[in-house]
């Protein structure tokens, strides 16, 4: 109750407006003492601990582009020294009236090549990679614009679930996927054994890809199996759910724009994982970089 009162009061000092107190408190059924003594009530240390909490609670927020939910927040709140129940966190957050703005996707299913020949599946599901460049998995998703579809090739390293390659094309030619596997190429190196993971779509049993992967170990789902490729398939819903579904997508150039500011802005370099102990994909594989640089001097 004194909430309602305090709230049409901040309005009504907002809007500049002149109301009657006393006719207010009676509206509302509160004694003139009460509202006195809670003009004059002092926050207690618990109220200011809250309110400092909640202000740190919407700054994880916002920089999480408004995804994080409490689990995460709690994760990032604990970093800084604040030990907080991922619970405390959702009552908190309820409090202020925000959650994390997941939007249902729109589900297109690709079409599978009839690809009659024996194809392997190397990878059989083991998603955990010792090392980074062990296994790639890559995959093609529909964009929906005002302008019509648009389309996005991902290559997704799995050890640290980072995206090393994407590309946004207004055709799904196979060469939009060797461009993409290319980049992937030059911004790694590759001196190990590699995997590449991928469905059976005709993009990807095509010469020109088979010529891009030469060096690697193709491995591909079974026929109408999604969860063959898991990680890339729940990659691409994810981008669509924490972030492209929010806007009317006008054409290419938007859709570029927004998968470029959510990749690399955010998805690679800032949004925490449970798989990488909730860093940043390009903070777990800094981390591997200096575990693996210490254990050499300890060797040599």
């Amino acid at each position: 109750m004194y909430r309602e009162v305090s709230n049409k009061a901040a309005t009504t000092r907002k809007r500049r407006r002149h109301v009657s107190v006393s006719g207010m408190l009676t509206m509302l059924g509160v004694s003139r003492s009460g509202y006195v003594a809670w003009l004059k009530r002092v926050p207690s240390h618990q109220q200011h601990r809250k309110q400092a909490v909640q202000l740190k609670i919407r700054n994880i927020y916002n920089a999480s582009k408004q995804n994080y939910g409490a689990p995460k927040i709690a994760k990032e709140l604990r970093k800084t020294g604040d030990m907080i129940s991922a619970r405390t966190v959702g009552k908190y957050m309820k409090d202020m009236g925000i959650r994390a703005q997941w939007v249902k996707p729109y589900v297109v299913t690709t079409k599978d090549s009839d690809f009659s020949h024996a194809l392997q599946n190397i990878l059989q599901q083991d998603f955990n990679p010792e090392r980074p460049n062990a296994v790639w998995c890559s995959d093609i998703t529909y964009i929906w614009t005002a302008d019509g579809f648009v389309y996005l090739t991902s290559v997704m390293d799995l050890f640290s679930r980072k995206i090393i390659a994407w590309n946004v094309t207004t055709t799904m030619q196979v060469s939009c996927v060797v461009d993409t596997i290319n980049k992937a190429k030059a911004r790694r190196t590759l001196d190990q054994p590699l995997v590449i993971h991928s469905d059976r779509g005709s993009a990807y049993v095509s010469r020109e890809y088979i010529r891009a992967t030469k060096n690697m170990q193709r491995s591909y789902s079974k026929k109408a199996f999604p969860w063959d490729n898991a990680c890339i398939e729940s990659f691409h819903s994810l981008i669509k759910r924490e972030w492209l579904n929010r806007f009317r997508i006008r054409d290419y150039r938007h859709a570029y724009t927004l998968v470029f500011e959510y990749l690399e802005t955010f998805y690679n370099t800032v949004r925490i994982h449970s798989h990488c102990d909730y860093m940043s994909p390009d903070e777990y594989e800094k981390l591997y970089q200096q575990c693996q640089k210490k254990d050499a001097l300890r060797a040599s």
